[in-house]
């Protein structure tokens, strides 16, 4: 799997960028088709104390999978992205060995 991080309007971050790929090494583990990862930092002003964005847009077989979270700091912003991410790929996985069974 291929991962593009990118920070729009905003400083590059190492240890975010580490941070972020040792996340998504791991699903990249459990999902294997999983083609590429592209990932977008923004940060907003946010009268909620949140305005950190993470989005994520997920290449694979069949339509891309994407999600984005708002939240206090970044770090959450990739756990809650990538958790929905998780969700999204374990439905299309399901529909993967339905499929597979019914042919």
């Amino acid at each position: 799997m291929t991962t593009n991080i990118q920070y729009v309007k905003m400083d590059t971050s190492d240890s975010l960028s580490e941070y972020t790929s040792k996340k998504l090494d791991s699903i990249s583990r459990k999902y294997d088709w999983i083609i590429r990862t592209d990932v977008f930092f923004k940060t907003e002003n946010d009268p909620t104390d949140k305005g950190h964005i993470c989005e994520m847009e997920v290449s694979l077989p069949g339509p891309k999978i994407f999600a984005t979270s708002n939240e206090k700091n970044f770090e959450m912003a990739v756990k809650e992205t990538i958790n929905d991410i998780e969700v999204q790929l374990k439905k299309r996985k399901a529909k993967f060995t339905n499929q597979n069974i019914s042919s």
